[in-house]
């Protein structure tokens, strides 16, 4: 059975082995800054839906893009180098995570990012945890991504785009960023199409907990 923890409970996660045959690891606790970070440092990251108590997840396999493997398509370099889209970094972190949480997703309805899960990403970024790339066009932000640094690696959360191949520049410009600062692994958590054209691919739970160890 899953643990339960209440709100304000004890700064504690069971092994991310113990997950269910879903993944979910633990039902509870908060967003407070210090449970998340623990969180991510453990593999775990929090996934729920509006109504839904915190559920905590460890999915196996998990999609990873290690970026010495990042693939980029010779229509996308076009793009990059045409100079059509500009980049910043952490420059409207609010404003992405906001786009991201009503950027409308085929199949999905709603969103979640809540803006309590909203509020505590924000708090990791003034605490320098979280971090966001911006594309722009012509001045207008047209494109984006979030995630949390965590050690040399960045767990990603969510993207979005108003302009054909925004969101695909913005990963582009985030692994070139990313490798500077000495970070060699993106977790994409689950696998989608749009990560696997960049060469992400899938690894056991065991396999990216031991990634994760050698990189905190």
């Amino acid at each position: 059975m899953t643990p339960v923890l209440p709100a304000g409970g004890p700064l504690w996660f069971p092994p991310a082995e113990n997950a269910d045959s879903d993944g979910l690891v633990l039902v509870g606790g908060d967003l407070s800054p210090s449970r998340l970070l623990l969180a991510y440092s453990s593999g775990i990251f929090p996934w729920y839906g509006e109504g839904q108590p915190i559920l905590w997840w460890s999915l196996d396999p998990r999609c990873v893009l290690f970026l010495e493997k990042l693939h980029v398509p010779a229509s996308l370099r076009r793009v990059m180098n045409s100079g059509r889209f500009s980049f910043t970094e952490d420059a409207c972190f609010d404003r992405v995570i906001q786009a991201c949480a009503t950027a409308p997703r085929p199949g999905q309805d709603g969103t979640w990012i809540t803006p309590e899960m909203a509020f505590a990403y924000y708090r990791l970024h003034r605490l320098g945890h979280a971090h966001s790339i911006e594309v722009w066009e012509d001045g207008r932000l047209v494109g984006g991504l979030y995630g949390v640094q965590t050690g040399r690696v960045f767990s990603g959360e969510s993207m979005f785009h108003l302009a054909d191949d925004a969101s695909k520049a913005a990963v582009v410009h985030l692994a070139s960023w990313l490798q500077k600062r000495g970070i060699t692994l993106i977790d994409c958590q689950q696998t989608t199409r749009h990560m696997t054209r960049f060469g992400a691919e899938e690894v056991s739970r065991a396999a990216y907990l031991a990634l994760l160890r050698e990189r905190l």
